[in-house]
């Protein structure tokens, strides 16, 4: 029986694509062990644009991706995980969220994850950060990464 699905921050799909990553080991064994579960991991077009960000902006712990290595690493990813959708639903849950936890400023964006997860009934999360988190931890369970 598989496991409930876990919806992948960004910072874990760079951890677990970029070997020089200081949480890279961390993160592959965490993928691991949810694949194991039989656990569908779930990404959002949010999360593949970040992803993108990332990997193009700047070398990540040295590594520099071109255009090209970036957008192979994400089909990749689009391949192994769920994309969901963010449409009318997500964005509800989004304003919400911005108003009843007055949420601000980059935090929408992880408010954006949580509005998301909401709307596609997905309770666990894959994060490095899960500080960013913490004021949704009544909606979601958190799988942070201790490196």
């Amino acid at each position: 029986m598989a496991a409930d699905p876990v919806f992948l921050d960004t910072n874990i799909l760079v951890a677990a694509s970029v070997a020089e990553h200081p949480s890279h080991l961390a993160a592959v064994a965490l993928l691991d062990k949810l694949t194991a579960e039989q656990a569908p991991l779930c990404i959002s077009p949010q999360v593949c644009r970040e992803f993108l960000v990332v990997l193009t902006r700047m070398p990540v712990s040295g590594r520099a991706f071109t255009v090209a290595e970036a957008l192979e690493a994400l089909d990749t990813w689009r391949s192994a995980c769920v994309v969901v959708e963010e449409g009318a639903a997500v964005l509800v849950e989004l304003l919400a969220l911005v108003r009843d936890r007055q949420v601000r400023g980059k935090q929408v964006h992880d408010a954006n994850i949580v509005a998301t997860m909401r709307s596609k009934g997905i309770t666990r999360l894959a994060t490095l950060n899960a500080g960013d988190f913490e004021r949704h931890e009544d909606d979601i369970s958190i799988e942070a990464l201790v490196t």
